[in-house]
């Protein structure tokens, strides 16, 4: 990550989760995203942590289409902070990595911790830090939808 900090200190706490830098940063760079990615970045409960639609604490379920120019990545709620899955579409994909912390998971990596989406030559990056490793895509621009799901205490 280039401007989230994910171990950030407040006091004697070390290891806080801190996007301020990056969120700063981002009406400077809002306009160079292409229209989804900016849409995705600049909404209001993006990195507001006690809102659902906040990445953090979701789970990568699905990643389709790996090795296309079309990619979807899909995420699974947590229940006890979202009641939507994320859906992303990426269009114009041009690179794909995925950085397990154990090669053996593949791209079973944990929970999100936060993401960042930064301009590119491509169109736009996002990278996504997880517990147990991190992903990132380049692509032309993506598209992030909420969807309904069934949350109970067994999903």
């Amino acid at each position: 990550m280039r401007y989230v900090n994910l171990d950030a200190r407040v006091g004697d706490l070390s290891g806080v989760l801190d996007p301020a830098l990056y969120l700063s940063h981002l009406p400077s760079i809002a306009g160079d995203l292409p229209t989804g990615a900016r849409a995705f970045a600049t909404d209001k409960d993006h990195y507001d942590f006690e809102s659902k639609r906040c990445v953090k604490d979701l789970t990568l379920r699905a990643v389709r289409g790996a090795g296309g120019e079309q990619m979807e990545v899909e995420f699974r709620h947590n229940c006890w902070k979202h009641d939507r899955d994320l859906l992303i579409r990426y269009a114009g994909v041009s690179s794909l990595v995925v950085e397990p912390a154990d090669k053996a998971r593949g791209t079973d990596l944990g929970a999100v911790i936060l993401d960042e989406i930064l301009p590119h030559r491509d169109g736009c990056s996002h990278e996504i830090a997880c517990w147990d490793g991190a992903l990132t895509v380049v692509c032309r621009d993506l598209r992030a939808t909420w969807t309904e799901t069934l949350c109970s205490s067994t999903s």
